[in-house]
């Protein structure tokens, strides 16, 4: 079609921060990024984001503008014999009379330990500047020393705003783009694109380069994308969630946070997000469980029940009718009353028992299976609760060293009302 085998994405790469669209809150005129490369006062950098946000776009964009030497590695096939080539090259006077290197490395996460610490020194002395590009949290997979040395700018995925003037930009472009072809996409076509897209600028640009060549010239001699031809060029809609990566932890901690705050449809919203990016529904029943008992608790203790109940059915059932069910016991969860009460008392618990001297088990609790050990005293003056009025009985139960401690103090929420109202008084009668 434009003669070019080149993809479009790739070609449309912005060369200068006037062509690169997206992350104003980094690059924005005026922004300390901006002004970096303005001023070609690059230091060392990492750029922090999903895929198609501009990583590579803005080391691209430093390249052209920078006027010291540049390279480029790829952490998959590059090693420490790569970085010790560029640093000799750096240091060699012929080869580079400003004795520094701007190096970017794509996938820097997947540089290993002692790859890292060979290019550390040399970011230290300055010989390079480092511009790392990582999909993933560089504060757990990049080098600290390295870490403390760049700054850290996070790259968001791009709004729809920004992925509409991409289109439209390599629409236009004769050079570049698709400008030279008579190019006609609806409006509603370009909305659905943009959101589609997943904040994605490849993907969106993927597509509107398939629906062309997939496409013939109308009546009028124009290529017409309407929305059910970028519907189809698009596919299934990208969704920012890496099960692997960050994104699961995000969305796995967006929807734990909502069943606990009580909020059903973020809890739904989140749980789609998991499913729809392929999260072991396994997985997911078991957070469920946790969250049933951890904040739910006492207040309602049918919701454990019930998110034990779902996850046996899970199991059984399968995809895609496990959906249903996850979300049933993800609705009942977080529109339970809530109470950590039991999470707190057994936390506190095991704080005494790692921390102080607890005692020994009472010997009235102590079980006396061989006549001996009732001659030691095992299991002497113990009352049996079932002998006394109402099932209860007052008699200690902790060491006397813990004794009067309490490690349960229900809320007013839900069931667990009852249980304080009951409880304060067993309390009292007990402290007589």
């Amino acid at each position: 079609m434009t003669g070019k085998k080149v993809p479009l994405a790739h070609r449309m790469k912005p060369k200068t921060l006037e062509e690169f669209f997206g992350q104003e809150e980094i690059v924005g005129e005026g922004k300390p990024l901006y002004r970096m490369i303005k001023a070609d006062r690059i230091k060392s950098i990492i750029f922090y984001g999903p895929p198609g946000t501009g990583k590579t776009s803005l080391a691209r964009i430093i390249a052209n503008m920078t006027k010291s030497k540049f390279e480029k590695l790829n952490a998959v096939t590059s090693g420490v014999s790569d970085i010790k080539r560029i640093v000799a090259d750096t240091q060699n006077p012929i080869f580079n009379p400003s004795g520094r290197t701007v190096l970017f490395i794509d996938e820097i996460h997947r540089f290993n330990k002692a790859q890292q610490d060979a290019l550390l020194p040399f970011v230290e002395d300055g010989t390079i500047i480092l511009i790392g590009a990582t999909t993933e949290n560089p504060y757990f997979e990049v080098n600290k020393a390295l870490i403390s040395r760049s700054s850290v700018f996070m790259l968001k995925p791009l709004g729809k705003e920004a992925i509409i003037n991409i289109v439209k930009n390599a629409l236009k472009d004769k050079e570049r783009g698709l400008g030279n072809l008579d190019i006609l996409i609806d409006d509603d076509a370009l909305d659905f694109l943009s959101e589609a897209s997943g904040g994605d600028a490849r993907i969106a640009l993927n597509a509107v380069e398939l629906a062309v060549l997939t496409s013939d010239l109308d009546a009028d001699g124009k290529y017409h994308i309407d929305i059910n031809l970028i519907q189809e060029c698009v596919g299934k809609k990208a969704v920012r969630f890496d099960k692997s990566g960050e994104d699961h932890y995000d969305n796995i901690s967006a929807f734990i946070k909502s069943m606990r705050g009580s909020d059903p449809d973020a809890a739904v919203f989140y749980l789609a997000r998991a499913l729809y990016a392929g999260e072991d529904i396994m997985f997911l029943a078991r957070r469920i469980i946790i969250c049933a008992a951890e904040d739910v608790g006492m207040a309602n203790p049918m919701a454990l029940q019930i998110a034990v109940s779902a996850a046996q059915a899970v199991h059984m059932v399968g995809m895609p009718e496990a959906r249903i069910i996850l979300s049933q016991a993800a609705i009942a969860v977080a529109t339970s009353p809530k109470s950590n009460a039991a999470y707190v008392a057994i936390n506190k618990a095991l704080h005494d028992v790692e921390n102080k001297r607890t005692g020994e088990v009472p010997m009235h609790l102590r079980n006396a299976p061989i006549k001996g050990m009732k001659d030691l005293g095992y299991g002497k003056g113990y009352k049996y609760a079932h002998d006394y009025e109402g099932n209860v009985v007052d008699q200690e139960y902790l060491p006397e060293e813990m004794r009067g401690t309490i490690y349960y103090n229900p809320t007013e929420n839900g069931y667990e009302a009852r249980i304080k109202e009951w409880l304060s008084k067993r309390r009292k009668n007990n402290a007589k």
